[in-house]
């Protein structure tokens, strides 16, 4: 509600910048006014919902930081010249958001603003880096080596280079997965930005050349051919820009929550096991197998909040994680796992209000679990010899 609300005052400040857009703003301000109250209640695909749940699932997508929306919001009303418009005012201005924007962008990972390339998100990126570089090397390298806990559409993009007839070899790696990195992928929705853009840091020395994979006027360099979306562009720098600004705070308080999530369902719950390192790992994310618990029945009792057993590009997959069982953890713990996603917005009160409703539908769905029982009467399951049928 009070987003809304600052986004209508903002809209209408910005609507009346610039007097060809002045008749427009009421009722653009009306537009993105909160609607009424919501019912009492609602059903979506079948489940019953009092009230919006908590947002826990920041590793899907993250809401829009209201700062980066102010300044996006001039470039979809009054400065919405074409960057690559040449030869007046509006392209001028634009062209100039764009090349902030990547200096932004490239500011925030220690790169130069020449190896920033711009795209429509990490899904793209990842497929100009995997499919680009091998195509433009085929005639030197046809072998690709890649990690078992990559990203589905890096996967997929190696899956088609082998169709191709170039040889993949996929390594597996430590419980922590730790790699470094020449070319790497960004996604504005991850950090508190827009929708539908992207970038590609492309290392300059050595350099890292690829075949582009879209055709068109050429723009970014030839690499990724299409108008770039100055709005949407202007919204991932100042995601940056805020991140970079903001990451010893946003680290310390988010890592607060985590620990204290973490802390509040272990001191309920035992067989509580983290996967991947403790230490070394982005604080956000929290992914938890609980034993004895399947993970489906987990997510479907927990309504109220909402988070993921993964990818959200792999969300309609019943099997386990591919990457929990990479990093080596059973199969019957993956099919266990919740990942929590703890961001920026994330309060005290969200996270105790997580922990109770988890606990208890935890402790609800082992009651139903005979494993459990005959846990809790002291029997071994992993000696006990299970029938074949």
């Amino acid at each position: 509600m009070a987003t809304s609300k600052l986004l209508a005052s903002t809209l209408r400040k910005t609507l009346t910048t610039s007097s060809s857009f002045r008749r427009f703003s009421t009722a653009a301000a009306e537009a993105v006014a909160p609607a009424s109250e919501p019912e009492d209640s609602m059903t979506i695909k079948g489940v019953k919902i009092s009230s919006r749940p908590l947002y826990l699932d920041m590793q899907a997508t993250s809401p829009v930081d209201p700062r980066v929306l102010d300044a996006m919001l001039p470039y979809y009303l009054a400065r919405y010249g074409n960057p690559h418009s040449r030869t007046h005012l509006y392209g001028w201005e634009s062209d100039q958001a764009v090349e902030t924007a990547r200096s932004q962008i490239a500011d925030l990972i220690g790169a130069s603003p020449k190896e920033i390339v711009f795209t429509s998100g990490a899904t793209e990126s990842n497929n100009i880096s995997v499919k680009g570089v091998m195509k433009f090397y085929k005639e030197k390298k046809r072998h690709v080596v890649t990690t078992q806990t990559e990203h589905k559409c890096v996967l997929d993009s190696c899956r088609h280079l082998q169709q191709e007839g170039f040889e993949v070899t996929y390594l597996p790696v430590g419980n922590d997965g730790i790699w470094n990195v020449s070319l790497m992928s960004l996604s504005g929705h991850k950090i508190y930005g827009p929708k539908g853009v992207g970038a590609l840091y492309m290392r300059r020395r050595p350099r890292i050349r690829v075949e582009p994979q879209m055709n068109g006027g050429g723009q970014e360099r030839g690499i990724r051919s299409g108008t770039v979306p100055t709005p949407l562009v202007v919204g991932m720098g100042a995601a940056c820009e805020l991140a970079k600004k903001e990451m010893e705070y946003d680290d310390k308080r988010i890592r607060a929550l985590q620990e204290r999530m973490l802390n509040g369902v272990r001191a309920k719950l035992d067989g509580v096991v983290v996967n991947g390192s403790v230490e070394r790992r982005y604080a956000g994310n929290l992914n938890l197998s609980f034993a004895y618990v399947e993970g489906e029945s987990l997510l479907m009792g927990l309504k109220d909040v909402a988070v993921s057993s993964g990818s959200a590009c792999t969300s309609a997959s019943l099997e386990p994680s591919y990457v929990l069982r990479a990093l080596g953890v059973d199969e019957d713990m993956a099919h266990t796992s919740i990942r929590f996603g703890i961001g920026r917005f994330t309060t005290e009160e969200e996270i105790d209000r997580a922990i109770e409703l988890t606990v208890q539908q935890v402790e609800k769905l082992r009651e139903m679990s005979p494993l459990y029982e005959m846990v809790k009467e002291g029997i071994d399951i992993k000696q006990i010899q299970w029938a074949q049928h």
